[in-house]
C-alpha cells in the first residue's frame, strides 16, 4: 500500500489529477469518488498497478502518472502486459520496458522484423527503446556490433565553424544516441565498446559504400534524411542485420520538406508487409507531463494557421 499511494501520496495525486476523481486511503482500504465511467478507469488501474508491484515492478511516480493519462483517454490497456515486458536492465539495474500499447507494438516488431519505422512526436520513446534493443541484441550475442546513425542537418543553428576536427564538429548531431547509451551501460564499457568499433556513432553520410553485416544499424531523425540517403542507408543492410529507422515528419529541418527520405520512404514502403510503420501518438510521450500539452498546443496551432 505504501508503495501504490507514493511518498506523500504523489502517486495517488496523479491518478486523480489525470482521471478527475478523488482518491482516499483509510488503513488498506481506497475509495474512489467521481463519475462512474472515471471511477472504473481509476480502479481498474489501481488494481493493475498493485499487480506490477506483487510482481516485484518498482513504480515511480512519473510511470503512475503516464498510465494514469493513457487510462484516461481510453488507451492504457492491461499495463502487465506490456510493462513487465522487460527488455534490458541498466546498470543501475532498472528495467526498461514499454509503457504504453504503441510502445509494445514497437518493441515486438523490431523483434520480429529486419526493418522497423518509428514514427511520431518527440519524446515518444522511439530512440531510446530502438538503442534498448540493440544493446540486448549486442549482450545476447544476435549481432556484433550496433551501428548509431542520424543525418547532420543543422536546425537553424550553424555549427560549421566550430573549432576541432570533424568528429568533433559532429558530436553536437550525435549527442543524444550517446546520452541513451550512457543511460543504458555503464559509461566506462560505453567508451571501450565505441573505441573498439562495437559500437559506432556517426553521421548518415559516413555509411556510403559499406556493407553493414551481423548489425544493429538505428538511423534517428530520419525526417532529415535525404531521398538518396534514405535509400542508401536501407541498400546498405546485410547478412543477419536489423534497422530501425525513427523519426518526427512534422519537425523536419530540411528546406524543402517534401524532399524527405522519410517520407517518401513512407509512402514507397507501405505496401512491404515485412517492413511495418509503428505510429505513435500524443498520449505516447514519457518525457515531461507538460510536453503532452506543449505538442497539443503546438499542434493545435498549426492546424489553425492552416485554416
Amino acid at each position: 500500500m505504501r508503495e501504490l499511494v507514493g511518498e506523500n501520496q504523489r502517486n495517488l495525486k496523479a491518478i486523480e489529477a489525470a482521471l478527475r476523481v478523488g482518491v482516499a486511503v483509510r488503513g488498506n482500504l481506497i475509495t474512489i469518488s467521481g463519475e462512474e465511467e472515471a471511477r472504473g478507469r481509476a480502479a481498474a488501474l489501481l488494481e493493475q498497478l498493485t499487480g506490477l508491484l506483487e510482481r516485484g515492478y518498482p513504480l515511480s511516480t512519473d510511470e503512475v502518472a503516464h498510465a494514469a493519462t493513457l487510462a484516461a483517454g481510453g488507451a492504457g490497456g492491461d499495463l502487465r502486459g506490456y510493462m513487465l515486458d522487460t527488455i534490458l536492465l541498466t546498470s543501475r539495474r532498472k528495467p526498461i520496458a514499454p509503457r504504453s500499447p504503441n510502445q509494445k507494438l514497437y518493441v515486438d516488431a523490431m523483434r520480429a522484423c529486419d526493418v522497423v519505422f518509428g514514427l511520431g512526436p518527440a519524446g515518444t520513446g522511439k530512440t531510446y527503446l530502438a538503442v534498448a534493443m540493440g544493446v540486448a541484441a549486442l549482450q545476447a550475442g544476435d549481432v556484433r556490433r550496433i551501428i548509431l546513425t542520424r543525418p547532420a542537418v543543422e536546425a537553424g543553428e550553424k555549427l560549421g565553424f566550430l573549432p576541432g576536427d570533424l568528429v568533433e564538429k559532429v558530436n553536437p548531431y550525435l549527442r543524444p544516441l550517446y546520452d541513451a547509451l550512457h543511460d543504458m551501460m555503464d559509461p566506462i564499457k560505453t567508451a571501450k565498446l565505441i573505441e573498439q568499433g562495437t559500437i559506432e556513432i556517426a553521421p548518415l553520410a559516413f555509411m556510403r559504400g559499406r556493407t553493414l553485416n551481423q548489425a544493429f544499424v538505428i538511423m534517428d531523425e530520419a525526417q532529415n534524411s535525404t531521398r538518396e540517403q534514405m535509400k542508401m542507408l536501407l541498400t546498405r543492410l546485410g547478412l543477419g542485420s536489423k534497422a530501425v529507422i525513427t523519426g518526427d515528419l512534422s519537425q523536419t529541418d530540411l528546406v524543402d520538406r517534401r524532399g524527405s527520405g522519410l517520407l517518401e520512404a513512407r509512402r514507397i514502403l507501405a505496401g512491404i508487409d515485412e517492413i511495418p510503420f509503428v505510429v505513435f501518438e500524443r498520449s505516447d510521450v514519457v518525457r515531461h507531463p507538460l510536453v503532452r500539452r506543449i505538442l497539443k498546443a503546438y499542434d493545435e496551432a498549426d492546424a489553425g494557421a492552416r485554416t
